[in-house]
């Protein structure tokens, strides 16, 4: 089954939540980087919401990359969506692992760390990027999403993910939500979400029975919700040789100059992907 973004609207038009199932996404980024269970879990949590973000974007040819370090075994992630919410993640060390919490859930908090910050970058292509950082509440990535939205785009906002990772080690439900106030939107409105979003429980369980219809069932009970897009999203990566090629170019003249001397060839591996391209020096010009 495909993974797909759904956005939805309630009635009156205050709330609005984008749902994502990522499954699909996380299984493909564990099976490129050799991934444990608690980093699958932390990389699809961070695809989730960065796709979700990406999904927002107004115009074509922009993106989102997200950066999470906090310090702990797992080290630096990345993850970068494009504008339909196709993403592609990274982390520099994918074999962390860690024994599993008491009530037996992956500990992905201990994992990211909480000591760091997590950075949004909108590349709107042809503007200066937007930045924003934010210091990190728990490593757990929904939380800190959440204080995200709150400090940086002062929007208040419910972001919940999830992952389950099975005994095979294989993903068997990924995706969560966003949920957003708009402005305008009463006091009792923000009150009857906070209390679907509290009753609404753990996002696995939801995403085995219904799919992200299912999220958007439970968190927008009550509040005539409405869907207004639904699209599929998949892990894609955009690296070419020509790319690359570019890229290397960019190093300076006097650098390639000197692997021409040499006789050397570059080789360069896509981070997110694991493709390989060995670029010759008569590549470059």
């Amino acid at each position: 089954m495909r993974d797909e973004i759904i956005k939805a609207v309630s009635g009156d038009g205050f709330v609005s939540l984008t749902a994502v199932t990522s499954r699909v996404m996380a299984e493909r980024a564990r099976d490129i980087h050799g991934a444990s269970p608690v980093a699958t879990a932390a990389l699809g949590r961070a695809m989730s919401a960065t796709a979700m973000m990406g999904a927002a974007l107004k115009s074509e040819d922009t993106s989102v990359t997200v950066r999470i370090n906090g310090g702990g075994p797992l080290g630096t992630m990345i993850a970068v969506s494009d504008c339909c919410g196709n993403t592609r993640a990274w982390a520099a060390n994918p074999a962390a692992d860690l024994p599993s919490k008491p009530n037996g859930k992956l500990d992905v908090g201990g994992a990211v760390g909480s000591s760091g910050t997590l950075t949004v970058i909108r590349d709107m292509r042809g503007e200066a990027p937007y930045v924003g950082t934010v210091a990190l509440v728990s490593g757990e990535i929904a939380e800190d999403f959440t204080a995200y939205f709150a400090v940086s785009e002062q929007t208040p906002a419910a972001c919940a993910l999830g992952v389950l990772v099975g005994t095979d080690r294989s993903v068997l439900a990924s995706g969560g939500y966003i949920a957003r106030l708009l402005p305008g939107a009463p006091p009792e409105l923000a009150e009857a979400l906070e209390t679907n979003v509290a009753n609404s429980g753990a996002v696995t369980p939801m995403l085995l029975e219904g799919g992200a219809d299912m999220l958007i069932e439970r968190v927008m009970f009550g509040l005539g919700a409405r869907t207004i897009a639904r699209a599929p999203v998949e892990y894609r990566c955009y690296c070419t040789r020509a790319r690359v090629i570019d890229a290397i170019a960019g190093i300076g003249r006097a650098e390639i100059e000197d692997i021409r001397a040499k006789g050397e060839q570059i080789e360069v591996k896509c981070r997110f992907c694991d493709a390989s391209y060995r670029i010759g020096t008569d590549e470059l010009t």
